[in-house]
């Protein structure tokens, strides 16, 4: 009687809709289970794509913070905690000087500053046509017209959790915490992998902070350098070579320091608004802003940039423009700011994939020689 019952229940459910017994119909439902959660795993990783770039930035916030602690612990022996205080104090302190000084001493300079841009702008245009180009200036200023719109549009699509001030202040604040004790969010990023990967993990963890460190430091460098280098050759070497000092050379100067934060691009757009400044002053002028533009950054390309790639992730020039395009183009001024550091950080990760395949070919090849 129980057998009888035993086959009743193993033929209802073999009945079942819910049952698939031909193992090629379930083959086929597992791949396109498979298939369907690829899918929703990439359209999830688009959806939080922008959050997620807000925490890269806070990482890279952290990094900064982190490698001006260790510094400090070279010569401060004292908690992490407090030399953390001390970064973030004196990077405060800067900042708000820098705000006064800009407020009290360029913000004239400030206010001019479009104007003669449009100006020289215009006369450019007019010795364009007087050589013989063919070129419509209301059609010209239509198409900077539809860029201006273009970028407010862009601008406000990143509302949201990319909108300005709260982007900056949540990337500041994760950064501190983080900061301030990142053994705690490494150990609770290691405890979610498996056990085996665990120690492979600590290592691409640890070679990806030292990169980014050293990476941030280097840009720091660089944009001190060209700032510095920028304001002195406009603002005092100019008068000693009888040219008379460049106009605007502080707001040049700060420009150009913090436009060399976006490698290529900013340096493009720097060199662009000093050129047009000069020029202002009279053709010598122009011509020497010229020469100042490429002397500063060769200085930075061939001194300042080869000394840092010694320690850090050598990135192709045309690489890192093609990435920077497209992380402008997907998430406007924040991806393109965080450009190079991500694809710095990619290219650890390779590094490191590589490596790891490299060790398990090694150890087959000694099992199999044994």
């Amino acid at each position: 009687m129980a057998d009888e019952t035993q086959d009743f229940h193993d033929q209802d459910l073999g009945t079942s809709p819910s049952r698939i017994n031909n193992p090629r119909i379930r083959h086929e439902v597992a791949r396109a289970i498979v298939w369907v959660a690829v899918v929703g795993t990439v359209a999830l990783a688009i959806w939080i794509a922008r959050p997620l770039l807000v925490i890269f930035g806070a990482m890279v916030f952290a990094s900064m913070i982190d490698g001006g602690a260790r510094l400090l612990g070279r010569v401060l022996n004292i908690a992490r905690v407090w030399r953390v205080s001390i970064v973030l104090f004196v990077t405060t302190a800067f900042l708000l000087w820098l705000a006064y000084f800009a407020g009290s001493t360029i913000s004239q300079e400030a206010a001019q500053f479009p104007a003669i841009i449009e100006r020289q702008v215009t006369e450019l245009i007019d010795w364009a046509g007087r050589q013989g180009f063919q070129v419509d200036q209301s059609q010209l200023q239509n198409y900077l017209g539809n860029i201006g719109s273009g970028i407010s549009t862009v601008t406000k699509a990143l509302g949201g959790i990319l909108g300005g001030a709260a982007t900056i202040v949540l990337i500041l604040v994760i950064g501190v915490y983080v900061a301030i004790d990142p053994q705690l969010y490494e150990r609770g990023v290691a405890w979610m992998l498996p056990r085996e990967q665990r120690d492979r993990f600590y290592v691409t963890a640890a070679r990806m902070g030292q990169t980014m460190r050293r990476l941030m430091a280097g840009r720091l460098l660089g944009m001190v350098v060209e700032a510095v280098f920028t304001y002195v050759m406009l603002a005092w070497v100019a008068p000693l070579v009888g040219i008379g000092a460049v106009p605007m050379a502080a707001l040049l100067a700060i420009l150009t320091g913090l436009l060399a934060f976006v490698p290529n691009l900013g340096a493009l757009i720097s060199g662009a608004l000093m050129v047009l400044v000069g020029f202002s002053g009279g053709v010598e002028m122009g011509i020497y802003t010229i020469a100042v533009y490429f002397f500063v950054q060769n200085f930075d390309g061939y001194v300042v940039i080869p000394m840092i790639a010694k320690k850090t992730v050598d990135l192709a020039p045309a690489l890192v423009l093609a990435f920077q395009l497209i992380m402008g183009i997907l998430f406007g001024i924040l991806g393109l700011f965080l450009a190079d550091p991500l694809l710095a950080m990619i290219k650890v990760a390779l590094e490191r994939r590589a490596e790891q395949a490299n060790e398990n070919q090694t150890r087959e090849g000694a099992k199999d020689g044994a």
